[in-house]
């Protein structure tokens, strides 16, 4: 097979391995048929990337595509342990350096505009430029609204458990992590990871979820924990736990904007209102609603979110032949 190339960043913690060269061309078509022909087609190159020897469990990908929608300067596909994602906000923070940092984008100082179309719609994210250098990235969100608010469910091992559905880019159960008798910075992430993953199976068994724009979008994404605090006064910690019980280390830019469509539908987070989101690493996000508009049937806000990536190396990835684990696996 032919060498696939990429750069690494990370994003308050959370890793964005970004695919420069290898995978075949994808045939032309809207950004959710690029990811289906993907998913469909190409998935063992997710798998060599993404799972040990060369990844690991919860390695997360970008895969650049050929924009489709009007405007875009580029289109992605999101990858991780189980697939592909519609929204992304870490690595939209990544990428929007990246697009600048490589020509993509033409530099404009002191702001860069960047057009992202993702599976979930486009995000435009503004990159600061200061004497050629690109610094902090800010996003602004795709409608985002909460899908329903104060469902109760019953787990085992946990007791009822109030909820909410917020969509933020993907769609989120979040919950208060003392209902589950858990405290940041006391108990292990692999207590919450459990937690988190019962919450989202059984809210995958119990919700039945629709997106006005398309039935691709119409999943749960996996399950936020939080502190039970709004991020006004002091950072209100979280820990998204997505995809195959898979830790985001970064507060986590969707949920977060999730987070703040949940909280604006609730009146606790008036517009313009800053609130920062903190992580299990202790990395921090800002986000604050900017405007009201709708998203089908379902009032919503756009939010804006900020956050900062790094780069973190390079690498050329080949499976030799007669391999018997080159084309990857995990240890869960």
């Amino acid at each position: 097979m032919e060498a696939l190339t990429v750069i690494d960043m990370h994003t308050g913690g959370e890793p964005l391995r970004i695919v420069t060269g290898g995978y075949p061309p994808i045939p032309k078509g809207t950004i959710l048929q690029k990811r289906t022909y993907v998913r469909d087609n190409l998935d063992h190159l997710r798998k060599i990337l993404m799972f040990e020897p060369r990844g690991h469990f919860d390695m997360y990908g970008a895969l650049l595509v050929e924009p489709d929608l009007h405007g875009a300067d580029l289109a992605v596909l999101f990858m991780h342990n189980e697939g592909y994602s519609t929204m992304c906000g870490h690595a939209i923070f990544a990428l929007g350096r990246y697009a600048v940092d490589h020509g993509l984008v033409p530099a404009k100082e002191p702001l860069t505009t960047v057009n992202i179309e993702c599976p979930c719609g486009m995000v435009v994210a503004t990159v600061e430029v200061a004497g050629g250098k690109t610094g902090n990235v800010s996003f602004d969100s795709v409608p985002a609204f909460l899908h329903s608010g104060d469902r109760m469910i019953d787990l085992p091992d946990y007791g009822p458990i109030r909820y909410d559905i917020g969509y933020g880019g993907a769609f989120y159960a979040l919950a208060d992590c003392r209902q589950f008798g858990l405290e940041f910075g006391r108990d292990r992430a692999r207590d919450f990871v459990d937690a988190a993953t019962a919450l989202t199976e059984a809210v995958k068994r119990e919700d039945a979820l629709a997106h006005p724009d398309h039935d691709d979008l119409a999943f749960l994404y996996g399950s936020i924990l939080t502190d039970g605090g709004d991020g006004r006064v002091t950072p209100s910690r979280n820990i998204c736990v997505f995809a195959d019980a898979q830790v985001d280390r970064s507060p986590t830019g969707s949920g977060a904007t999730a987070r703040l469509a949940a909280m604006h539908a609730k009146g606790e987070v008036a517009l313009s209102d800053t609130r920062v989101f903190e992580s299990i690493v202790g990395s921090r996000f800002t986000g604050k609603v900017v405007r009201e508009t709708a998203a089908g049937p379902h009032p919503a806000i756009v939010a804006s979110v900020s956050g900062r990536a790094y780069y973190s190396g390079t690498a050329e990835f080949t499976v030799e032949d007669g391999d018997p684990l080159g084309g990857g696996f995990l240890v869960h």
